[in-house]
């Protein structure tokens, strides 16, 4: 906001404005501080004013750049197969023209409502703006840019628009055969090796990309466990590697797997994660599947594990789950199992015995050995 006022027989203008350096200067007659005021505002509207900051004409583009740069410098990559390198490739061919400090809730609404007409969720738009605040925030003090929160300011508006919003919880499980009959379209249109993947995924409540990263020597058939490395973590991106435990179906697809022939890649399930998405997809369209998704098949597992009796830190130990709110939310479970639940833990009735019972007597000559 500029102000001008008269300090003796001068004129002073002054221009506040949230993020920039105050500027002030003084001037023989009003018409000119007038006009002084109005240019910095203008500039400093438009980004492409600020004293105090040696290098200001930076794009969105350009610290679009700067932010991947950052992230190989750090040993965190963003890999080129990631949806993170999709909304950050998003964000520079969009918005890459802007002048980052010349962005406003204008433009950033503009923006939104073009996805909106391209199709895209309130929720995946949401996570898009997130990524450009990000990368704003880190390459901004990268280069020593100061900076509004302009994501922060356009929030509220743009929820009140509805061009923002969060996901819905899923709670999508296959019904009936729909999961066999998916499994079967995968094995006889693409590979064995499709099918297996998403089979050990379900009963593993593996993601994608840990399925498809699993090496055979990661494998302890001694213990039967599998080592996932690098596991999802929210804090922890590298050396979160974590032992799991191969249960039922999930040994029995590994145990298969491993008497196949290595093909030289080392993988137990030698697929790209892309892929498999990609095969899954066209899978559920020939078998008229609609609205199932391959990460449900994280959430089948889960729900199948407490419907087998399985207790929460149990379940976790699969999952990698560290919080028992997160792993609520992959966990759907239908009345109706409760039932079997119930019924594995009914204690089977005891035969009466005809003899008249005896004190158990503790002979340490009948223990086995160790």
């Amino acid at each position: 906001m500029a102000s001008v006022i008269q300090v003796g027989e001068k004129w002073r203008a002054l221009v506040r404005r949230k993020g920039f350096k105050t500027q002030c200067k003084t001037f023989a007659k009003k018409a000119q501080a007038d006009a002084w005021a109005a240019q910095v505002e203008a500039d400093m509207y438009a980004g492409v004013h600020n004293p105090g900051v040696l290098q200001t004409r930076y794009t969105v583009k350009q610290l679009c750049a700067i932010y991947l740069e950052m992230r190989a410098q750090s040993g965190r990559p963003v890999s080129s197969q990631s949806n993170e390198h999709y909304l950050i490739r998003r964000l520079d061919t969009e918005l890459g023209h802007y002048l980052a400090l010349a962005l406003s809730p204008d433009i950033l609404v503009g923006y939104c409502r073009s996805r909106v007409d391209d199709g895209v969720s309130p929720a995946t738009i949401n996570t898009e703006i997130s990524k450009l605040s990000t990368v704003l925030r880190y390459a901004g003090a990268a280069k020593n840019l100061v900076m509004p929160d302009v994501v922060k300011a356009a929030r509220p508006l743009l929820q009140h628009l509805k061009l923002v919003g969060t996901a819905p919880a899923r709670d999508r499980r296959p019904e009936e055969d729909e999961l066999v009959r998916v499994l079967g379209q995968l094995r006889l249109t693409f590979d064995q090796v499709y099918g297996d993947a998403v089979e050990f995924a379900v009963y593993t409540a593996m993601r994608r990309g840990e399925v498809c990263k699993v090496l055979r020597a990661d494998v302890d058939v001694e213990k039967r466990l599998v080592l996932i490395r690098d596991r999802k973590h929210p804090r922890s991106k590298k050396g979160n590697d974590q032992w799991v435990p191969l249960l039922g179906k999930a040994w029995d697809i590994a145990q298969a797997r491993l008497q196949l022939v290595d093909d030289g890649d080392g993988r137990l399930f030698p697929v790209a994660p892309g892929t498999l998405s990609k095969n899954w997809l066209m899978a559920c369209r020939m078998q008229g599947i609609e609205n199932l998704r391959l990460h449900d098949m994280r959430h089948e597992g889960t729900s199948q594990l407490f419907e087998d009796g399985y207790t929460i830190p149990q379940v976790a130990l699969v999952t990698g789950h560290k919080d028992w709110r997160n792993l609520k939310r992959y966990t759907n479970l239908r009345p109706e199992d409760l039932h079997k639940i119930a019924a594995a833990k009914k204690p089977a009735k005891k035969k009466a015995s005809k003899s008249p019972a005896k004190r158990a007597v503790f002979r340490p000559e009948a223990q086995s050995e160790p």
